[in-house]
């Protein structure tokens, strides 16, 4: 049983920051693009930030500017620094790899941005 761990979540007002961890136990996780979704009550599930194994990232549009992803090889961890946080980002936040696998979803850690 692969076991994801994500963690960080929490209630933060509108502006805050926030910063969640995942360890994945990818097989080869220093060669292996990473990346963090969200999934918001009613929507379907999207990618947010995404890392390769060099470290180039890339983020949608809606978080770009504000987030920042990064991955710490060593402890097969990635990160999630969360600035300026909205009330629209709101949701359950998952760690995967960027082409994800069904074997990685963990349970996510939620994320509520509200006053």
């Amino acid at each position: 049983q692969v076991q994801v761990a994500e963690s960080g979540g929490g209630l933060v007002q509108p502006g805050g920051s926030l910063r969640l961890s995942c360890t994945v136990p990818v097989t080869r996780f220093r060669t292996s693009a990473m990346a963090w979704y969200r999934q918001a009550p009613g929507k379907q599930r999207e990618s947010v930030a995404m890392i390769t194994g060099l470290g180039s990232t890339n983020y949608s549009d809606a978080v770009k500017g504000r987030f920042t992803i990064s991955r710490d090889n060593a402890k097969n961890m990635i990160f999630l620094q969360m600035n300026s946080l909205k009330p629209e980002d709101t949701a359950v936040y998952f760690c995967n790899t960027f082409r994800p696998q069904p074997a990685y979803w963990g349970q996510g850690t939620q994320v509520t941005v509200s006053s």
